[in-house]
């Protein structure tokens, strides 16, 4: 199961805030290239900018006082059907719904605003359209959701008491803050949610908590050692580096320098080099060379180096920090964007280990998933994302009439 599972807290003041605040519209990185993209590989595409995808400026506000379930509105199933069972337990409309709404909007936000609908009928291979995966995503988190519950049920642990009473307490000051549960009760359904479900995922998130405590925790005997980390690491190919680049093409139109001056940028790389194998302390001496002369336009962004993994930066460069130990610095190496000179960093295992625990609990939670019978059913099969996509837009848009003329009025 590839899409992570948002078991941060979903904070019923959060989501109502940013409904409020951003009418209700769509909502994970660190940029691994060295400044506008010079040591990328170019591998990277915007998927999906496809123009015929739609416009969602084109919807039409849902009528409000037609709406009694949302998920009946926007999908044509009542949020109590059965779209899928997992270990004889029942995935309903509401749970499916939740986060097909909430992948959607989080693929949205990665185009920052130059995409407004998917390109539903993009091919993702082997036949599978985008909107195929973006439901079938949805339904595995669910299905994650509901393994917790039950894996929670297993281990005869229950969510906290304090949870739901969290969420009553929000609800009740949002209640205040916007002047009627109505409204309220409205705003959650332009996210695809309601009160039971939001308590519900925050029951689901507490439980997590609880089984990665059990099973993963300092006492648990499967707590990942500062080796178990660095394996990790190792495995995904994750490095740490810093460079010192001498361009030999103009690093904003990519055109090649003059081969006069490609050989004094060589001279230089061959100089600077020299001095560090000279040096009583090369990584001291390397960040007051790297500083001076490294042409790097991501240089001022990250002065501490570059954290990357395989496959992000251009090979000769990663070929020659992967061959590197820690601490130790390369040969003047050459890429298809000048000369580099490169210092291989440590990294901090305590800066990872909570993702080494996080995929732990992932293969948990999938095994478990893999190990009971879980089956769709004809109700899952007559989810059509773009139809449903469009009607969740119409609702939203209502949604944020209704809060422009309360707060207006």
């Amino acid at each position: 199961m590839k899409n992570m599972k948002r078991l941060e807290a979903l904070a019923l003041a959060l989501v109502m805030a940013l409904s409020a605040l951003t009418g209700c519209g769509g909502n994970p990185s660190n940029n691994l290239t060295s400044g506008s993209g010079s040591l990328s590989d170019g591998s990277g595409s915007a998927a999906g900018s496809d123009s015929s995808a739609g416009d969602s400026s084109q919807i039409v506000p849902m009528d409000l006082s037609q709406v009694t379930d949302p998920f009946l509105s926007t999908s044509g199933l009542a949020g109590d059907e059965v779209v899928a069972r997992l270990n004889g337990e029942d995935i309903t409309a509401t749970e499916l719904l939740y986060w097909l709404s909430s992948h959607t909007s989080s693929y949205l936000s990665q185009f920052m605003g130059q995409l407004s609908v998917p390109p539903w009928v993009a091919e993702m291979g082997d036949g599978i359209t985008l909107a195929d995966q973006m439901k079938e995503d949805a339904l595995n988190t669910a299905l994650f959701y509901r393994a917790l519950r039950q894996m929670g049920a297993a281990e005869k642990l229950t969510p906290a008491a304090s949870v739901a009473g969290d969420v009553n307490d929000e609800y009740a000051s949002m209640v205040l803050q916007l002047g009627t549960e109505e409204l309220v009760e409205h705003v959650l359904w332009a996210q695809l949610l309601t009160k039971d479900h939001l308590t519900y995922l925050n029951e689901c998130s507490d439980l997590y908590n609880q089984l990665q405590e059990l099973y993963c925790g300092e006492n648990s005997g499967s707590y990942p050692t500062d080796a178990d980390v660095q394996a990790w690491l190792d495995e995904n190919g994750i490095y740490r580096a810093k460079h010192i680049l001498l361009a030999t093409i103009d690093l904003s139109t990519r055109e090649p320098l003059d081969e006069e001056t490609i050989a004094q940028k060589k001279a230089t790389a061959d100089d600077l080099l020299a001095q560090l194998r000279a040096a009583e302390d090369p990584i001291a001496l390397f960040d007051d060379l790297m500083n001076e002369y490294s042409e790097d336009t991501g240089l001022d962004a990250n002065p501490n180096g570059y954290t990357t993994s395989k496959g992000e930066m251009v090979a000769p460069f990663e070929q020659a920090a992967l061959a590197l130990q820690n601490g130790e610095i390369s040969d003047v190496v050459e890429s298809d964007f000048g000369y580099h000179i490169i210092l291989r960093l440590p990294i901090d295992p305590a800066d990872y280990r909570d993702q080494v625990i996080g995929q732990q609990m992932e293969e948990r939670v999938d095994q478990w998933i893999n190990d009971h019978n879980m089956a769709t059913t004809d109700s899952y099969d007559k989810v059509d994302p773009a139809d449903f996509w469009n009607n969740a837009l119409s609702l939203q848009a209502a949604v944020q009439n209704e809060l422009a003329a309360r707060n207006n009025g």
